[in-house]
């Protein structure tokens, strides 16, 4: 296995999920949590990657149009609606792009915010995330190998789409009922503080809840793809230390760790770069900062302790799986899970806490599993000196 590949989390060990396929009915919030769900401050969902492909056997012809997973898609929503989730951070690749014809480009973006309406008409707001199919493009190169490269005018496109939601203070107090704080958009990447080559406004951005901070980070910023802007993260992480938060969740699309199931020689997908030491750089931030990252990308369900067996203790939780085309094949894992629609629900509690439980389906549209639970504490590294090197 190569080096930052993960084989599948053991289940059933203090602190890591607990296996427990068991069909759920959702009825509420009222004991859904892990734990008590009397300490409860905040309580959201997350997962990413409902885009789908054309070349699809058997895609239906509504989603050959609009590119959209639409039947796990529309699954999920109604699930979250009865989870009761005050909102949903989406991982990314919410369309397919890649088409230098725009209008397509916009089609697929309408019908994604025509879908999410249906959340956010019912108490869930949705934060989106931005995606390598949303802000990337294959381009062949002098070679006539075909790389994807992020665009400036795609990064535009995503402001135009989706800058009503980042952030609508008056909307998220009626859905969500809990006030955010330390909302910026200034508080972003820029050319001239982080050595980068576009504005990274509404890409990159933050905020509180009571003493939770969130950071949402573009993974593919244009000229440095596949990388995380880590001096903004840590000047920013700095600055929740600062305003008392007691627990840090950051959300991107791409993971730093690739998941190959055991048995497999291979990942599905890219993740972080790591040539310069830039994804160590990355993690060194969230485990000085007792972080949590949730990523897509991967079209699976994984969580892991990246760096465990050298004294690691954040969490990295996949959850790309929203429908997207699975990345593991029929018989490339004898997990069952690595070929489920799955998502997140955590409740984050009074102490910094996260009580997280994955739900999930099969690809057959059966009935709606519990995956995994387990509490996350607060780190004993929390608010630790960060030492990493900055790139």
């Amino acid at each position: 296995m190569s080096r930052g590949a993960l084989a599948q989390t053991p289940v059933g060990q203090m602190g890591e999920p607990q296996s427990s396929a068991k069909p759920q009915q959702h009825r509420g919030v009222k004991g859904r949590g892990v734990g008590n769900d009397r300490d409860v401050v905040f309580h959201f969902s997350t997962f990413g990657d409902s885009r789908t492909d054309r070349r699809i056997k058997g895609i239906t012809a509504q989603d050959k149009l609009y590119l959209t997973a639409t039947a796990p898609l529309a699954r999920m929503i109604k699930e979250l609606n009865a989870q009761k989730s005050q909102a949903l951070f989406f991982n990314g690749d919410m369309i397919m792009g890649y088409d230098n014809d725009l209008t397509q480009v916009q089609r697929q973006y309408a019908y994604w915010r025509g879908m999410m309406a249906t959340l956010m008409e019912s108490g869930t707001y949705v934060v989106p995330v931005p995606g390598n199919h949303e802000v990337q493009m294959p381009t062949k190169g002098a070679d006539g190998q075909v790389v994807k490269y992020a665009q400036p005018h795609l990064e535009n496109i995503w402001r135009e789409n989706m800058s009503d939601l980042i952030l609508d203070e008056a909307r998220w107090n009626q859905i969500v009922k809990t006030p955010f704080t330390s909302f910026d958009i200034r508080n972003t990447p820029t050319p001239a503080d982080d050595h980068i080559q576009t504005d990274q406004s509404q890409l990159y951005y933050s905020f509180d809840v009571g003493k939770l901070h969130l950071a949402i980070l573009n993974t593919d910023p244009v000229g440095a793809d596949s990388t995380v802007v880590v001096s903004w993260l840590k000047r920013d992480f700095e600055a929740a230390k600062a305003r008392g938060v007691n627990a840090i969740v950051a959300f991107g699309h791409k993971m730093p760790y690739v998941y190959i199931p055991q048995g497999s020689t291979k990942a599905s997908e890219d993740s972080l770069e790591n040539a310069t030491g830039q994804r160590d750089a990355f993690w060194n931030v969230i485990e000085s900062f007792g972080a949590t990252y949730f990523s897509g990308h991967e079209h699976v369900y994984h969580a892991s302790q990246p760096t465990k067996e050298t004294g690691g203790e954040s969490w990295q939780v996949i959850v790309g799986s929203g429908g997207s085309p699975f990345g593991i094949k029929k018989g490339e894992s004898k997990n069952p899970q690595d070929r489920m629609y799955a998502w997140a629900d955590v409740k984050v509690h009074a102490n910094g806490s996260l009580g997280v439980k994955i739900f999930g389906f099969d690809e057959y549209m059966g009935p709606t599993l519990e995956l995994a639970h387990w509490r996350i504490q607060p780190s004993s590294r929390r608010w630790s000196s960060t030492n990493s090197n900055d790139h």
